[in-house]
């Protein structure tokens, strides 16, 4: 049993390696490795937990990206609410471009196509990125990620381009990235049990973890230059997204004016933007907008304080213990619950 699960994933690994650059292949062996969610390994790069494609990609973009200073990086941990903050940072820049009406571009795109990510679509798929992608995006240019500040930082810090980081509580960010797992592993795969998955998680073993080393790289970029990092979390802007969407505007250098607010451009916004109005969408239903997954394993539940109805008593002390001792006296916590 244990030599056939060795060659099942030898083989995996074999297939996946095809893909990548000779490069990508020479760095990947001198990088730890532990066994993946979805992919046979994990591999630590720059101190987080990423695919082989991914690191190929991060380096592609480390090399090759010349940031604006009009850009603007939305950045996220996977699960964290990628979707959202795609949707509403689209809608607000391009406001004036496409007003809120029955053709707007929301409707017929999913958001991942209108904010394209760095690792999944510009520097997914080959060494040098595709130029006229990047050239044809309007300005300001959105762009999304889930690479680590630390790795994103030097393409980044050249420019007076933005960043904004949307997070979530642990608990409820874990429960999402072990269901949407679920549902993309092939087939013929078995699902991966929720223990199994919440040791890993605990131990910072998920992609593009150790969460909490994520989440704080950009904590401490947002505290000590506000201007430059936007730090939200998905609990406060789900409790009052009129006032986000406004701070997000602001930041952005988009501010919504009176006029806009009496006319209620944020509530429309807010609206069209909502997870009960994208998960209804046809565009969201059917296609693939993230390399080879489908758009509908994107929208779930987008509840607070869910995991109650996943993890155990013991769970949610053993993870509670973890933030404490992770995230420590940063200044960095979550609500947990509605």
């Amino acid at each position: 049993m244990v030599l056939t699960h060795y060659t099942k994933n030898h083989g995996e690994e074999a297939r996946e390696g095809e893909k990548l650059s000779h490069e990508s292949q020479e760095l990947l062996l001198s990088l730890p490795k532990e066994k993946g969610w979805r992919t046979p390994y994990l591999y630590k790069y720059q101190g987080f937990w990423c695919q082989p494609m991914e690191i190929q990609a991060t380096v592609s973009f480390q090399k090759h990206f010349l940031a604006r200073d009009t850009d603007v990086v939305l950045a996220t941990i996977p699960k964290s609410g990628t979707t959202w903050l795609k949707a509403l940072a689209f809608a607000i820049v391009n406001r004036k471009r496409f007003p809120i009406s029955n053709n707007h571009p929301l409707l017929s795109y999913n958001p991942h196509d209108l904010v394209p990510f760095f690792e999944y679509k510009l520097y997914a798929n080959e060494q040098l990125p595709d130029l006229s992608n990047l050239s044809n995006l309007p300005q300001p240019r959105l762009f999304g990620t889930h690479v680590p500040f630390a790795s994103l930082a030097n393409p980044i810090n050249k420019s007076s381009s933005r960043v904004v980081y949307l997070c979530r509580n642990p608990f409820d960010t874990f429960v999402s990235s072990w269901h949407y797992t679920n549902k993309i592993i092939p087939k013929t795969q078995a699902p991966m049990p929720i223990e199994d998955a919440f040791e890993m998680y605990c131990k910072g073993i998920v992609g593009f973890g150790p969460f909490w080393d994520h989440m704080l790289g950009y904590w401490k970029e947002s505290i000590e230059r506000p201007h430059k990092v936007l730090f939200l979390k998905y609990e406060d802007m789900k409790e009052d997204v009129s006032f986000h969407l406004k701070k997000l505007a602001d930041f952005l250098g988009f501010p919504f004016s009176l006029e806009e607010e009496r006319a209620g451009c944020v509530e429309k916004i807010a609206k069209l933007c909502s997870f009960e109005n994208l998960k209804e969408l046809e565009v969201n239903k059917a296609g693939k907008s993230i390399k080879n997954f489908e758009n509908k394993n994107l929208f779930r539940k987008a509840e607070v304080g869910d995991w109650v109805n996943y993890l155990s008593p013991r769970m949610a002390e053993q993870l509670t213990k973890v933030m404490e001792e992770k995230l420590g006296d940063s200044g960095l916590s979550f609500k947990v619950l509605p």
